[in-house]
C-alpha cells in the first residue's frame, strides 16, 4: 500500500474505491460532536497561499453555500477509513528535513510530508470520494505548548469532526487537545475564519 500512496499524483489520485479496498480496517462508531463558533475574518496562512500560486486550479473558488456531510454509517467509515489509511501509509517528517524550509504546504506525493500535507491528502481523497469541498475545511490549532499544527475538520450535519495525523481516531473537534485558532470559510476556501476566542496565530504550523 505504501507504493500506491508513495506514487499518488494529482493526475492518478488513489480513487476511493481502491483505497477502501486497499485500506486496514476500522470500525464506524457513533461520535456526539458539536459546532464550533467561527468568528471574523482572519489571515490566510501563507502556508496556503503559496500552495495556491503553486496549485492555481485547485485554488479557484465562487462562493458557494454550505454544504455540511449528511453523516451516515457509511460516510462515517469512509471518513475514518481515510484518516487512518493515509496516517499509516504517509511518512511523518518536518518541512525543514523534508524540504530545508520552515513552511511548505503540498500534497506527499513522494510518501513523506507533515501535518499540513496529511490533511491537504486527506481533503483531496474524502473530496474524491463524493464529500462537498466546503465541508472539508484545512485547519489551523496550537498544541498544548503553543506550537503551531494543521487538521483537518470535516464539518457534518451532526456537529464538527477532526481528522489529525498524531491520532487514527477520528474525534469531535472539541474533544481533541488543541486550540483552535482558524480555518476555511465553508463558503470560500481562500477566506479563512477566527475560532472562538481570539488568539495569536502561530508563525508556522510545520512538524510532524
Amino acid at each position: 500500500m505504501f507504493g500506491v500512496i508513495g506514487k499518488w499524483t494529482l493526475a492518478t489520485a488513489i480513487s476511493g474505491a481502491l483505497l477502501l479496498f486497499l485500506a486496514p480496517r476500522v470500525a464506524a462508531e457513533p461520535l456526539t460532536a458539536s459546532f464550533a463558533s467561527v468568528g471574523d475574518e482572519t489571515s490566510v496562512p501563507y502556508g496556503w497561499v503559496d500552495f495556491c500560486a503553486r496549485y492555481a486550479g485547485e485554488c479557484q473558488d465562487n462562493d458557494r453555500a454550505p454544504q455540511p456531510i449528511r453523516l451516515t454509517a457509511g460516510a462515517m467509515k469512509t471518513i475514518q477509513q481515510i484518516n487512518v489509511t493515509v496516517n499509516h501509509e504517509i511518512e511523518a517528517v518536518s518541512d525543514m528535513d523534508h524540504w530545508g524550509v520552515l513552511d511548505k504546504w503540498d500534497y506527499p506525493t513522494d510518501g513523506r510530508g507533515d501535518c499540513e500535507d496529511f490533511a491537504l491528502l486527506k481533503r483531496k481523497l474524502l473530496m474524491k470520494a463524493g464529500f462537498s469541498r466546503q465541508a472539508l475545511l484545512m485547519t489551523v490549532v496550537k498544541e498544548a505548548n503553543g506550537e503551531g499544527h494543521a487538521i483537518l475538520t470535516v464539518k457534518t450535519d451532526q456537529g464538527e469532526l477532526a481528522l489529525d495525523n498524531l491520532d487514527d481516531a477520528v474525534k469531535p473537534w472539541d474533544k481533541t487537545p488543541y486550540r483552535f485558532v482558524k480555518r476555511q470559510s465553508e463558503t470560500n476556501q481562500n477566506v479563512w475564519v477566527a475560532i472562538g476566542a481570539p488568539t495569536a496565530a502561530p508563525a508556522y504550523v510545520s512538524q510532524k
